[in-house]
Parts: C-alpha cells; structure tokens; sequence
C-alpha cells in the first residue's frame, strides 16, 4: 500500500535497512530506506515518525524531515488501485548513529554513494532510483 520512506543521511553516507527474508514482503533480503505504511487516516508526518521510531528508535521530531519526492505505482494492470511512496530526506549527526537500534529488519548500515551507484549491493529498485535521484540531484537542477 501507500508508504514514506527516509533517505537518511549520516555525514556523506546513507544509513539503509537489510530486509527481512519473508514470504510476502516487496524485495525480501535487499538493502532500501526505512520506512513502511501509511495507516488510514494518518498524516504522512505521523507516518514518518513513527515507522522511524518503530524500526531504528529515531525520534523524528528532533531533525528537519524535508519532502524530497514522491513515485505513485499505477497497478491498473492487476485491477488495484494505484499505490505511491513519499521520500523524505533526514540528516543525522555522526554522534546519534550509535544510539540506534535495528527493532525491525536484519541489519542496518551505512554505505557510500559510490556502494549504491555501483550497484555493489542489492537495493529494492524504487528505493534505488530514489537514492540515485538524490545522490545526483546536483546534476538534475537547471
């Protein structure tokens, strides 16, 4: 269904989630943003936050969430209604990363643009074209 995810940033790096390997799930055992679903009647800043809380113990409310963008899913095809993914843009500190903790996922690290330009690690492709986006949003501003 409907999602935000966090492109989080911590100095040069991207801080990603290792997905569980579950039947059931999008892209099982790739690297992505965190994040997950919008529940009915939620705004997408209550969203945000508390995936973010849920899954890495962040408290959202400290740091500047800036919409970055947002990709809808037209799955007409299969008869369901389109579906779409906010992105939103965090930076940490360095100081805060190691008071994080992993509550959902199998790992968490951080890589460098060039790990997931390079196509080093397997990243789920909507959260793969989003961190391209962001990484080269220089290159994309007129």
């Amino acid at each position: 269904g409907n999602a935000v995810a966090a492109i989080v940033q911590v100095e040069c790096q991207y801080l990603l989630q290792l997905r569980d390997n579950k039947c059931g799930i999008f892209f099982p055992g790739h690297w992505g943003c965190f994040g997950g679903g919008v529940e009915p009647d939620e705004s997408l800043d209550k969203a945000l936050t508390r995936e973010l809380n849920e899954e890495l113990g962040l408290d959202v409310d400290a740091f500047v969430a800036r919409y970055f963008t947002r990709f809808e899913f037209d799955l007409s095809f299969a008869g369901v209604a389109p579906i779409w993914r906010n992105f939103y843009e965090i930076t940490i500190a360095s100081t805060i990363f190691p008071k994080l903790r992993l509550r959902e996922g199998k790992d968490m690290r951080l890589f460098s643009a060039e790990a997931i330009l390079t196509g080093a690690i397997a990243l789920t492709p909507y959260d793969s074209f989003a961190l391209w986006l962001h990484i080269n949003r220089g290159r994309l501003i007129n």
